[in-house]
């Protein structure tokens, strides 16, 4: 993608933010801090057709790669619309605005897979982290027992995330949100793409982290591969041989 496109999506996105805010300059420059633009990449089956929002069922966990080819995201609809912006941080502080679900309906949302604790995430024998459309029962951040469907749930430390409020911590030790996967829905078609990420990435220590398990599972030497033109999505119970549940 040249830098001409690049700069047309990021200021679509700005847009976007600021009218879903109200146009609040104070909203709209906290978004730009940590939004970050890499290759346009098309959502596809196994068989490479576009995926669209109503390809996907409700409450049903889909893994896809992005930015990079071994760094997994959720792909969620939440069967509701979820478009108000959202006013969050990255545990440095760095302020940033989520925009909301994307698809017709505005409910479908994407994250970053890695837990934002010790960087759990979905491989292929085994996720201890999954998004449970259910009834939940965890601790919040006061030790305090509470009872919610519709969160991603780590089963590592239980660290707890509301994906309808941008990832936003409600349990655990985690300290920041999942990185938001900003979200294309081309008009027309309906086909999404993801562009690029907002809020608080943890790549870098990922890689250095599980590299040697990430070249084995993936098969590459280079597991800082950019995903490329296209990602499939999977179903995570396709994708994992075994989900945790805890």
């Amino acid at each position: 993608m040249n830098r001409t496109v690049e700069r047309r999506c990021f200021v679509k996105l700005c847009a976007a933010a600021a009218v879903t805010a109200g146009a609040n300059p104070a909203l709209l420059a906290a978004a730009g801090t940590t939004a970050r633009l890499y290759h346009r990449t098309a959502l596809v089956d196994d068989d490479g057709v576009p995926i669209t929002a109503q390809n996907l069922d409700v409450g049903r966990s889909y893994v896809f790669h992005y930015p990079y080819a071994t760094t997994p995201c959720f792909l969620l609809d939440l069967g509701r619309p979820v478009r108000a912006a959202v006013q969050l941080s990255t545990e440095t502080g760095e302020p940033y605005v989520w925009p909301g679900g994307t698809g017709r309906d505005g409910s479908v949302v994407a994250f970053a897979a890695i837990c934002a604790h010790r960087m759990t995430h979905p491989a292929k024998d085994v996720s201890f982290i999954n998004y449970r459309h259910g009834k939940v029962r965890y601790l919040d951040s006061g030790d305090r027992p509470r009872e919610r469907n519709g969160v991603i749930f780590c089963c590592s430390e239980k660290s707890v995330y509301d994906p309808a409020d941008g990832a936003r911590v409600l349990g655990g030790p985690a300290k920041q949100p999942l990185a938001t996967i900003l979200l294309q829905s081309e008009p027309g078609s309906g086909a999404l793409y993801a562009l690029g990420t907002i809020g608080g990435e943890m790549y870098d220590a990922y890689f250095e982290k599980f590299a040697f398990r990430l070249a084995l599972e993936h098969e590459t030497s280079d597991i800082q591969r950019p995903a490329g033109e296209t990602s499939v999505v999977m179903d995570i119970e396709t994708y994992s041989r075994t989900i945790m549940q805890c």
